[in-house]
């Protein structure tokens, strides 16, 4: 060989063992030799496979790598991006500032040309110019309690003021919508909302007060967050993820449950079962739930499972760089090819035919995987633990088992093929860690999952975040469910 790569490797391995193979077939190497050479080629093959995925580099495109972990590709960073941009707001419920227009005419006295008289001629249409602008005004209003006193008891009486000034100097609805929307959603810095606040209303708000805004946005979702987890429970399908978050500099885990317009993120220290126990979702559960293959998730037993589609994906992307299997090349074709036309089609999945035959094809590639795969070196005496195996190993024993979750996407219509709707929610928890490091103390972070659980719920069903956060702190939002 002049190089040794995957593919020279793979190729004279491959060469190797057919003229192996064709010199037993010829009886001219004896029973002993053959038991050496096939002990032999058993230990290179599985030597090999672990050479090769060694090799191969993990990265966002064939593992769970995060994309800011994974080199920049040039070849992948030209090509334009697929996603959504989501739901449209609805504008109807977005009315959190005054609109101010006005049309201005331009007439038209005298002809361009001639210079003849036009005042009396009729206008044929016009073009209109268009300029948006915005003055920031701040509104201050200032009510005055008279104070007089009784001619015969000489008591003084004060004037009552309206409930929402209980101080001498309070911060109206609008502003406190701006501050947690900053805080909260965009992700600045409490230094850095405080100097925006001073240039725009020239005066400086403590960093103590922002901080209890968001208590106080937290303890008003309290009751919202109840009606959120008994709408989850009555879900199809549910949409579960996990990611860590450092709080107080210990490694905490943000919990995600999504369905339909509703997430809900939760703060736990622990990642498996535990934390799963203790935030009594998943256990209350009957329906499916859409997972990465996650063992504490597995273990619940009475609900229904689907594997998210792009994490297996990812993983036979890896095993066809890494050693080149067939199998693995036409399992992946083959479930790219089953989520388009499940997409495609009406009742978004496939009839009981279709379906029976999608399994039997699933199952033969799966047998011809096993014939691919090399052997695994049978267990020593004495060895303790797990038998150490491959990726391209592991995946296949877990395509294996959990055929029916795999394949559940195109067998009921409410299941999807991927897990990206959890990851997506679950995304800016991780860009927030980045912006501000951790969490000091573990009540702000749980406010944290609290109030942008409510923002991007609100923000599925058409509202603009600013009027979601004042009809949070108003009341407003339980009014509209009939509280």
């Amino acid at each position: 060989m002049g190089s040794v790569n995957q593919v020279s490797l793979r190729a004279e391995f491959d060469g190797l063992k057919g003229q192996f193979e064709a010199l037993c077939a010829r009886g001219q190497i004896s029973a002993e030799g053959r038991a050496l050479c096939q002990a032999l080629l058993t230990l290179f093959s599985v030597l090999m496979a672990v050479f090769m995925e060694k090799s191969t580099p993990k990265t966002s495109r064939n593992a769970s790598v995060p994309p800011s972990q994974t080199p920049k590709d040039d070849e992948t960073a030209s090509q334009p991006s697929t996603q959504s941009k989501g739901p449209d707001q609805n504008l109807e419920r977005a009315h959190h500032t005054r609109t101010v227009e006005t049309v201005a005419l331009a007439p038209v006295t005298a002809c361009g040309n001639c210079g003849a008289d036009l005042c009396e001629t009729p206008c044929q249409g016009h073009e209109r110019r268009t300029r948006i602008d915005l003055l920031f005004e701040k509104v201050v209003s200032q009510v005055d309690a008279e104070i007089k006193t009784g001619p015969r008891c000489q008591v003084q009486t004060k004037g009552a003021f309206p409930p929402e000034l209980s101080g001498p100097l309070q911060y109206g609805p609008g502003i406190k919508a701006f501050v947690l929307h900053l805080l909260v959603a965009q992700m600045v810095t409490l230094q850095r909302v405080q100097h925006l606040i001073r240039t725009l209303i020239d005066s400086a708000i403590a960093e103590a007060t922002l901080l209890k805004w968001v208590m106080q946005l937290h303890q008003a979702l309290a009751c919202w967050e109840q009606e959120a987890i008994d709408q989850l429970l009555a879900q199809p399908t549910l949409h579960v993820d996990e990611t860590s978050l450092r709080v107080d500099r210990q490694n905490h885990w943000i919990h995600v449950y999504a369905a339909g317009d509703i997430t809900l993120k939760f703060l736990h220290p622990k990642r498996g079962r535990e934390a799963i126990e203790t935030l009594n979702l998943i256990p209350r559960y009957g329906g499916t739930i859409v997972h990465d293959c996650w063992a504490s998730y597995l273990a619940y037993e009475h609900c229904g499972h689907g594997l998210c589609g792009a994490h297996l994906l990812r993983e036979l992307t890896f095993v066809i760089e890494s050693n080149g299997y067939r199998w693995a090349v036409h399992l992946k074709r083959l479930l790219q090819e089953t989520c388009a036309r499940v997409a495609q089609s009406d009742h978004k999945h496939l009839s009981a035919a279709e379906y029976s035959k999608l399994r039997r094809h699933y199952r033969s590639l799966l047998t011809r995987g096993a014939k691919e795969l090399p052997p695994i070196p049978p267990r020593l005496n004495g060895q303790r633990g797990r038998i150490a195996k491959s990726d391209a190993h592991n995946l296949w024993e877990r395509l294996k088992r959990y055929e029916d979750a795999v394949l559940l996407f195109a067998k009921r219509a409410h299941v999807p093929f991927t897990n990206n709707r959890a990851e997506r929610d679950l995304r800016m928890s991780k860009v927030k860690q980045k912006v501000s490091g951790c969490f000091r103390t573990r009540h702000y972070a749980e406010a944290y999952c609290r109030i942008s659980s409510y923002l991007q719920t609100m923000t599925y069903r058409g509202y603009n975040p600013l009027v979601a956060i004042q009809m949070a702190l108003s009341g407003q939002i339980y009014a509209q469910t009939g509280e």
